[in-house]
């Protein structure tokens, strides 16, 4: 594996989302000084927090999977997720809700789920999902450590016997047609496959190999925070802060310093200059590239997976139909990848994801209020309406998606609602989502593994990039394993034995200001009156 080459003592990371604080964590762990350096009052990133009236919103993710990943950082600091995060597994992980007037529990323990399988579908179908997790668990164990959990230097690095485990597996056939041979049922073979979406493939074109992502969700369990899905960086932070990392908040990286091929210093928009070693840059890769004068030249341009529009919604009311986490199918099932992906059009019977996070923390909305979190894929800025078009296009959707949630039996929601926040891809692109969506470069085959933008910069000495838009991509699993490469590439994988307190061989600095216990992003209004995350 290749590492920076030249002094690493203390790197400056740029961008306190979760890929930047499990950098920090694990290089805490190897004795280096590490200075964060986060636009927003707070950690968070993509994964923040926004006040709502007297709702807290999780501005980003929702589904917490692989929580041994975030432990894992936590653990090189001497410290541990527990800690500081309270976790509740999710029974069922999901609720599928199909046009038919049908549902079914998804659950991740495999007996619970072949009951339920077979009392919505059959025995036969019972016996498919059986095998089909078996199939989901050696491609996980196949591709882990090999082709995810790496650093790759040369596309050579595939030239190993997992390789052809994987390709014995099936893995590099086509994703709908491998878990067609498991699942006859149209509604099962779904629940299997809309994962590939996030990666920005449609399930008929995706590779069988992104079924790791279905495993991640259907197989190894799905958790929530206590606090909601904010608590798991604001806890990375609070363990960094307490292993020495200092924190410069609410303080923009405008340029990097460059002498003889190394960055010498980070400067911020205050006019602060910080020194520094090395720097790991986890922003958006459109912003990594300003910042380092030019971007990487590719035989073919990036392409970007599909964006979304969110609606928060905090209602006085709630539906009994609905689970932690409800996935809400349409009728049509390709054409909406179609629309999605290639003619660039809004669905015409979208699929939607439903998150109630009151379900398991009341707490996060006044009393006797509600919490609901929609998710709408749609086309991004490259193939769909561009960001300015959605300064109109916004509240119309939002009134057709509210529509089609009534429709779909949540009688009442458009006048329950009290508080509301809409988000689209003007917002993303506000904040400076490549393509107007938070979804990053999809996970095509060119996009993927060594083919994925790689996270060494060439011309320059000491700069590595983690994040979504690099090693391995995208989601809350891999974009905490993606710090971890990060880090990986400054120390050589080397980490320090640290005891109870967290603090490695040599002394530290003085203790910086401490982590805001408010950690509630700055907003700033939208075009539609409404609060988005700046």
């Amino acid at each position: 594996m290749r590492t920076l080459q030249g002094p690493t003592d203390h790197v400056v990371v740029v961008g306190a989302g979760l890929s930047g604080l499990a950098c920090a964590l694990h290089l805490l762990g190897a004795g280096r000084r590490v200075t964060v350096v986060e636009r927003d009052a707070g950690p968070g990133g993509r994964a923040g927090r926004v006040r709502m009236g007297g709702y807290e919103v999780d501005t980003g993710p929702t589904v917490l999977t692989m929580p041994h990943l975030a432990d894992e950082a936590f653990a090189a600091v001497g410290d541990s997720l527990a800690r500081h995060v309270t976790l509740t597994p999710l029974h069922p992980a999901y609720r599928a809700s199909f046009a038919d007037g049908t549902s079914l529990d998804v659950h991740t323990d495999g007996d619970a789920m072949e009951d339920e399988v077979r009392r919505f579908a059959g025995p036969a179908e019972a016996n498919g999902y059986r095998e089909l997790r078996r199939w989901l668990e050696r491609l996980y164990r196949a591709q882990m450590r090999r082709f995810i959990d790496t650093n790759f230097d040369s596309p050579f690095q595939l030239l190993h016997p997992d390789l052809a485990r994987l390709a014995a597996l099936g893995g590099f056939g086509r994703l709908d047609r491998r878990i067609g041979r498991f699942l006859a049922d149209p509604r099962l073979r779904r629940v299997f496959s809309f994962q590939a979406l996030y990666a920005g493939v449609a399930p008929a074109r995706a590779l069988a190999a992104y079924a790791v992502i279905s495993y991640m969700d259907t197989v190894a369990g799905v958790w929530f925070p206590q606090g909601g899905m904010h608590a798991l960086p604001r806890g990375m932070a609070d363990a960094a802060e307490r292993a020495g990392a200092a924190f410069r908040w609410s303080a923009e990286a405008t340029a990097l310093e460059r002498s003889g091929g190394r960055v010498r210093a980070v400067r911020l928009a205050s006019g602060e200059r910080i020194p520094c070693d090395a720097v790991v840059l986890t922003c958006e890769l459109p912003t990594a590239h300003r910042l380092l004068g030019r971007a990487p030249r590719r035989p073919v341009r990036l392409r970007h997976s599909p964006s979304a529009v969110i609606l928060h919604a905090g209602t006085d009311r709630t539906w009994d139909g609905l689970a932690h986490h409800t996935l809400s199918f349409g009728d049509a099932w390709e054409r909406t990848f179609d629309e999605l992906t290639r003619s660039g059009r809004l669905m015409s019977d979208p699929s939607l994801l439903i998150t109630r996070p009151t379900t398991h923390d009341p707490g996060l909305a006044p009393p006797g209020r509600h919490l609901h979190y929609v998710l709408a894929p749609c086309p991004n800025t490259d193939v769909g309406p561009s960001g300015a078009q959605w300064r109109d296009l916004g509240p119309r959707y939002r009134d057709s998606l509210v529509a089609e949630l009534e429709r779909r039996g949540l009688d009442g929601f458009a006048d329950s609602v009290e508080e509301e926040l809409l988000v689209t891809p003007l917002d993303w692109a506000a904040q400076g989502h490549a393509a107007g969506g938070p979804f990053s470069v999809a996970h095509t085959f060119a996009q993927t593994g060594p083919f994925r933008p790689r996270n060494l910069v060439r011309g320059v000495e000491n700069v590595v990039l983690a994040g979504c838009g690099t090693t391995p991509g995208v989601g809350v699993p891999t974009v905490l394993i993606s710090g971890k490469l990060a880090a990986a590439r400054v120390t050589g994988g080397a980490s320090a034995a640290r005891g109870p307190g967290g603090r490695a061989g040599r002394e530290r600095p003085a203790r910086p200001r401490p982590v805001p216990r408010d950690t509630t992003r700055p907003v700033a209004p939208t075009a539609e009156g409404a609060h988005e995350p700046s």
